[in-house]
Order: structure tokens, then sequence, then C-alpha cells
């Protein structure tokens, strides 16, 4: 910190009890001005001090007082700062609770959110999907599929599939009759998706990437159905699993590949099944995913398979006969 000259000059000072700069240089053997850098760089270290009544007068002082001159005020800061954090802390810490009160209400919020416009809805679905990273889910019961919403879906699908997104459909075994679906499930397919049917689904699921599932809303009189965004991760997890229980128990739909006997044979297992619980025409229609029309059809070949005249004599010939013998 001193070098050679300033360290003797110290010294000197010390033995001396004073600092004069003309002594000092006769002293040291250095020149006045040499003497003058000397004395500045020590009365800057705190090292020389005026004597109290003789301000003229130089004399030195202890390193311990001259280090409390030169850090006492940088420790006064110190301690200013140090109290202005412990109340800053204090001042945060007193809205911690508030803090997570509200952040709790904000995901109550947030985790979920009804869409009844469908024009809105169809864009938050579309967003989604631009966004979606690795995987969708897509139940969707009803039988066929409209021919413009799959015109309108495969060129979407594709490009997702394209992008390494795995996607999934799950359909009702009536959806493989049709043409227009049928020609979407070989054109995704072949990309790598995967699609199963099965007898019933509950109703329309839409999933992106085990985050944000997509519901049905209730039925509102005058309107189509909107959706309800569910983003709370335990519930969408438990969709996830329903989802994963209906995959599990469907069939494998590859157009062209599959045996159609056994789509056949779902079909009337179901139906018998519906049939026995007692619905009626119209709701084992609406349960399949079927016009009224092609259940009763196929009610009827199920009823000359059995030799029945009636619903209740099919029944009865059902129930003696056993299920799996009719399929």
């Amino acid at each position: 910190m001193l070098d050679d000259s300033e360290a003797s000059a110290y010294r000197n000072a010390v033995l001396l009890g004073r600092f004069v700069r003309e002594e000092m240089a006769t002293a040291l053997g250095v020149s006045l001005e040499k003497a003058a850098r000397v004395e500045r760089r020590l009365i800057a270290l705190s090292l020389l001090r005026p004597m109290p009544g003789e301000p003229d007068l130089l004399i030195p002082v202890s390193p311990d007082t001259a280090v409390a001159d030169l850090v006492g005020p940088a420790e006064s800061r110190i301690r200013d700062l140090q109290r202005e954090v412990t109340d800053i802390r204090s001042a945060m810490g007193a809205l911690r609770s508030t803090y997570f009160a509200s952040r709790q209400q904000r995901n109550q919020a947030e985790a979920f959110d009804v869409i009844s416009d469908v024009h809105a809805l169809q864009a938050v679905l579309d967003e989604q999907g631009e966004r979606c990273r690795s995987e969708m889910l897509t139940a969707q019961p009803g039988g066929a599929r409209p021919s413009n919403l799959l015109a309108n879906a495969r060129p979407k699908t594709l490009e997702r599939l394209n992008r390494g997104v795995r996607i999934r459909h799950l359909y009702q075994h009536t959806a493989r009759s049709d043409l227009a679906t049928t020609s979407y499930v070989r054109a995704v397919t072949e990309h790598g998706a995967e699609v199963r049917t099965t007898d019933e689904l509950i109703d329309r699921i839409v999933i992106y990437d085990r985050e944000v599932a997509f519901l049905p809303e209730p039925p509102v009189d005058g309107r189509a159905r909107g959706a309800v965004v569910v983003r709370e991760p335990t519930l969408v997890a438990f969709i996830c699993r329903v989802y994963e229980h209906l995959w599990t128990g469907a069939t494998q739909f590859t157009p062209g590949a599959e045996d159609s006997s056994e789509i056949t044979d779902d079909l009337k297992r179901s139906i018998i099944k519906l049939m026995a619980q007692g619905y009626k025409d119209e709701l084992v229609a609406r349960r399949l995913g079927m016009s009224v029309r092609t259940c009763r059809r196929y009610i009827s070949q199920i009823m000359l398979s059995v030799d029945a005249t009636s619903r209740f004599q099919a029944g009865v010939n059902i129930a003696q006969a056993g299920l799996h013998d009719l399929t």
C-alpha cells in the first residue's frame, strides 16, 4: 500500500511526532517536490492530520485511527444498505400471503375457461394445435364425421404429424362405413396417426400435450355447444386416464386392412346389450352414433338371426343362446 519512501516518511514522522516537509526531505534525502508528494499521499491515507489548535502542523496518527477514518463512511453506507435491505424484506414478506392467496385465485380462474362462441372456440383449438409439441388426443362420438370438417382437419393433421406430433383419434364403430371418414383415416394413418373405434364414447374430448383438455359445454337451447377448457393439471391427468381406458378397449381402424365381420360383430354385440337394457331404437341409435333407420335395420337382422318376431322374443332367445353364440 505504501512505497519505501512513504513508509520511511511515516516511520520518521512517528519518531519525531510531526511531519515537516523540509525536515522530511532532508531526513529522506529527497527533493521538496518528492516530500510534498509523500505528504499528500499520507494525508490521503489519513496517516497525517493537522494538530488540534495548530492547523499548519501535521502529526502522525495510528493505522487503526486511519482505518476508522477511511472505512467509517463505507461501513456507515453498508449499515444503511443493510437497514434498507431489511426494510425491503419485511415489506415484501408482508405481501407474501397476499401474493399466494391472489395467485391461488388466479390459478383457479385460469384452470377453467368456458368458450361458448363456436368461432372463437375453433380459433383457440387451431392455436393450441399450432403450439402442440408432442401429442394430440381426440375422441369424436356420433359415428361418421361431417365431410366438411374432415376436409378442414386433414391438412392441419398432416402438418402436425410432419412436425412429429403423435396423433390418436377415437371414433365409434359406425364411422367405418362412412366414405369421407374412411378417406380421412387412410390419409392420416399413412403419415403416422393412430385411429381406433369403439361402440360407445362418453363425449367429445380433445387433449393437447396432456396439458390442456377441451370438453363439451352442456347443451344450450338455441345455439351450438361450446367447450370447457381445462388446464388444471390433476383434472387434465384424470381426463387422460379416461382417454387411455377408452383407447385400450377400442379396435384399430386401418381402412382396407380390417376384417369387416369383426366390426359387424362388435356393433351387433353393442346393440344386443342396449336392447337387453330396454333402450328404444332412437336411444340405441344415438348411443352408437348411427341413424335410426340403420339401427332398425341392424335390429331386424338380429331378430332374424335368433328367429324372433318381436323384441321381447328376441331378448328371450338371446338370453337363452348367450351373447357370444350370436356373434
